[in-house]
């Protein structure tokens, strides 16, 4: 398949390394085959949906019809998460996906995402040991494959106080020397969450040489404004309805900050009702100069992978060649990666 597509499109004069690939957004919880997460789950003897394995994958990934909302997304990540919450399962969990990332779509260049505090089973687990597991399973996978990788901690804008969030940013800082790259914040959102509080944190971080992201503009244009003015993000999780907001564009375009598109994860969680939607989105980005990079959020529990979403732009006539190769671009230069290479 690889060899095919290259052949494809190296006769149309982009550059030979257009096929290695860059991905910027992808969750730990959400990017482990199914078959890898059904072996960590019963090496722990953590019970699963009865002993059968397709009862089993129908509770880890997006089934067509069962996803209403963002939050029904989100609880598929409640069982993944405790199915990781271990450091031998975060080793072969990060392992698994740089490797896979690599064999399956040629992705050089990879960040992977997640949040440790929700791996060490409320304090249970010592929260370096799934760390310092993580690295492992990274630093295994750059062994054995022409890779680059690094980890985004996540702080948690609803489960989390401020307090135990800070831990995760010291702990971000304590372990930027060994391949943690950046910080993130998401998770599932609560009435009284005010991103503006942890404008302090994200400072704290950007001072310690870490990139700066965040989970807004997913269902509404709330936040946008606040994670980049606040917050001083680099770059933005999702972002997608900034496109319906013109002062949304022009903020993100004049502090060139970049977006993180996840097309089918979009489309399945309902941030956009349909292709046509998703259309006009990027549309008004490459009008208004706003950067954006393509995404899975999670390729196993989303059923996809990056060429898939490519091909998927392609086929549907939002993206042409030129212009993936554009988001490739800029994916690379956007990557965290490059500011500590």
């Amino acid at each position: 398949m690889v060899h095919r597509e290259r052949a494809e499109f190296v006769h149309t004069g982009l550059p030979e390394n257009y096929y290695e690939l860059t991905e910027l957004h992808v969750h730990v919880g959400s990017g482990v085959s199914p078959e890898i997460m059904w072996f960590l789950a019963h090496s722990q003897g953590i019970k699963t949906t009865g002993r059968n394995y397709w009862k089993f994958l129908e509770t880890i990934t997006v089934q067509p019809g069962k996803i209403k909302s963002l939050n029904d997304y989100l609880k598929l990540f409640d069982i993944t998460e405790l199915i990781q919450s271990s450091p031998e399962a975060m080793e072969q969990s990060v392992y698994s996906i740089v490797g896979g990332a690599y064999r399956a779509n040629l992705i050089t260049r990879l960040e992977l995402r997640f949040n440790p505090m929700l791996r060490n089973r409320g304090g249970e687990r010592d929260l370096d040991h799934i760390i310092f597991a993580s690295i492992r399973g990274m630093e295994r996978a750059m062994l054995e494959y022409p890779v680059e990788a690094g980890l985004i901690f996540m702080l948690d804008r609803s489960r989390f106080s401020k307090e135990l969030n800070e831990v995760i940013l010291r702990k971000a800082i304590k372990y930027k020397d060994r391949g943690v790259v950046g910080i993130d914040i998401g998770g599932p959102r609560k009435d009284d969450f005010r991103l503006g509080d942890y404008a302090d944190l994200y400072a704290e971080a950007r001072k310690a040489g870490l990139g700066l992201t965040a989970h807004v503009g997913e269902v509404s244009g709330e936040d946008i404004a606040c994670a980049v003015q606040e917050l001083g993000v680099d770059r933005i999780g999702h972002g997608v309805h900034a496109a319906w907001d013109e002062s949304l564009l022009r903020l993100i375009r004049d502090k060139d900050v970049v977006l993180e598109l996840c097309p089918t994860s979009n489309l399945e969680t309902h941030a956009v009702k349909n292709t046509d939607e998703l259309a006009f989105a990027v549309k008004r980005f490459l009008e208004e100069e706003v950067k954006f990079t393509i995404n899975t959020d999670g390729p196993e529990m989303l059923n996809t992978s990056l060429r898939n979403e490519r091909h998927f732009l392609l086929h549907e006539g939002i993206l042409n060649e030129e212009q993936l190769w554009q988001c490739e671009q800029w994916a690379r230069e956007a990557s965290f990666l490059s500011a500590v290479g």
